[in-house]
């Protein structure tokens, strides 16, 4: 045998192991690569009216009480154009009489888009209840402050809410008892003054009495649909008006109003991109970048945005979500609605995106600076991802109170034509109640495929 032709052949097979070991360790793994279905929900709830209350203090007091002659209640409230105002407040020594206005309310805005302000008693109307049997007002025996306890009269046979009728001749005229005017706090707020101008001759009574007419403690709502509290020609709802009308006891209507009281929340068509980088869509503590954040967060208009993001080296993917899902074309996102679009993305992407708040001047929800991580410790995210969702104020408008300012969608008479803030972008924290954000908006990122 050669003894140096094994030694040389044992020399190369030893190199190419070395090799082959080297070649093992410079190999690098391709990056992990997914696909993943992106969905926005809207969770808000539907609200039917923007204010609602009860009026109990009268001003000057310390303690909630019945409204004496020359004595008022002041409440406060907001409402967008179009909007009208109800109230009711008892007429104290009846059985279930109450002053309110009709089904339609008080208009609150002129047909040229002013607001009404002054002497508004016109529109009240004295109503009897039918909860309750009347007797003569001011000497009936179940009627306060005689009655010996809250609901105690016998039962009206007539069950409808309707006009108060005279049958005992000595109802006062509704401008001799109450006068309400309302004063303009604001421009899309006012102050309610419900004064008792009865005097201690206003109520006659059969047995030759003379008395003054007291008020109770009642409930407000700003409402845009017809008969908020009752339906005349119909039988009260069991939600609280009996008490009011009865006892002058605000809590179980007050409280049934408040449930349905509330700004209801919309999302827009909104913009989103897959990246690396940070701050692909703002820097928070500085100004907008003009590149199309603000048409999003003032009027849902994403197509500025996606093009500008697709510009970015940092940027591998963007596009825009517009359509709900179920539906044919392009629109807003309603209570229980849901957008939804698929990405793809490799390990170390990240996911921003960014969807207004509607019904405010220039806020929008989005994550952080950062995005959301799509590969968190090295696996694909997959859930509920709404923690890192935060409610952006974009620093371009001057905000209004939600639900109700001028140049807020749908009521601004054009696309970007609110009060400039110049500002810069930030979290909200402008004072106004905006709810938390997943009570508002719920995203969640599953893979697919």
């Amino acid at each position: 045998m050669n003894h140096a032709s094994t030694a040389l052949r044992t020399l190369a097979l030893a190199g190419l192991v070395t090799l082959g070991a080297c070649d093992d360790d410079d190999v690098t793994a391709p990056a992990q690569t997914a696909m993943f279905q992106v969905t926005v929900e809207n969770v808000s709830g539907a609200y039917a009216y923007p204010s609602s209350g009860a009026f109990a203090m009268p001003v000057g007091a310390d303690a909630p009480g019945p409204l004496f002659p020359g004595d008022a209640y002041e409440f406060e409230f907001s409402a967008p154009p179009g909007a009208r105002l109800s109230l009711a407040t008892m007429m104290v020594q009846s059985n279930d009489f109450f002053y309110a206005p009709d089904g339609d309310g008080i208009a609150l805005w002129t047909a040229g888009g002013d607001q009404v302000t002054g002497d508004v008693t016109s529109a009240l109307q004295l109503w009897d209840a039918g909860t309750e049997a009347d007797g003569e007002p001011g000497l009936g025996p179940d009627q306060a402050p005689r009655q010996s306890g809250a609901d105690v009269g016998a039962a009206d046979p007539d069950t409808d809410v309707r006009l108060a009728a005279d049958a005992f001749g000595n109802l006062p005229d509704v401008a001799d008892v109450i006068r309400l005017t309302l004063a303009s706090t604001g421009p899309t707020s006012w102050r309610a003054r419900i004064e008792n101008v009865s005097t201690t001759t206003t109520l006659s009574t059969s047995d030759g009495g003379m008395h003054p007419v007291p008020l109770a403690p009642g409930v407000f709502v700003v409402h845009s649909e017809a008969d908020p509290l009752f339906t005349a020609g119909m039988p009260d709802r069991g939600e609280g008006l009996e008490g009011v009308a009865e006892d002058g006891t605000t809590g179980a209507l007050a409280g049934a109003l408040a449930a349905e009281t509330g700004v209801t929340g919309v999302l827009s068509p909104g913009a989103w991109a897959v990246h690396t980088g940070a701050s692909v869509l703002f820097s928070a503590g500085s100004p907008d970048r003009g590149e199309g954040l603000e048409g999003v967060a003032e009027d849902g208009t994403p197509g500025p945005l996606v093009s500008a993001l697709s510009t970015r080296a940092s940027v591998s993917a963007a596009g825009a979500f517009d359509t709900p899902d179920g539906a044919s074309s392009p629109g807003p996102l309603t209570p229980g609605g849901s957008y939804s679009f698929t990405i793809t993305a490799e390990e170390g992407d990240r996911l921003s995106l960014a969807t207004m708040y509607v019904q405010s001047n220039d806020l929008f929800f989005a994550p952080a600076e950062p995005g959301i991580d799509l590969f968190p410790g090295g696996a694909p995210v997959n859930g509920d991802v709404t923690g890192m969702i935060l409610l952006w104020d974009a620093g371009t408008e001057v905000n209004e109170r939600p639900g109700v300012g001028l140049f807020q969608a749908p009521r601004q008479p054009g696309p970007d034509t609110g009060a400039a803030e110049n500002g810069t972008v930030r979290q909200v924290g402008d004072g106004y109640e905006y709810g938390a954000v997943d009570q508002r908006i719920r995203v969640t990122i599953t893979p697919v495929g």
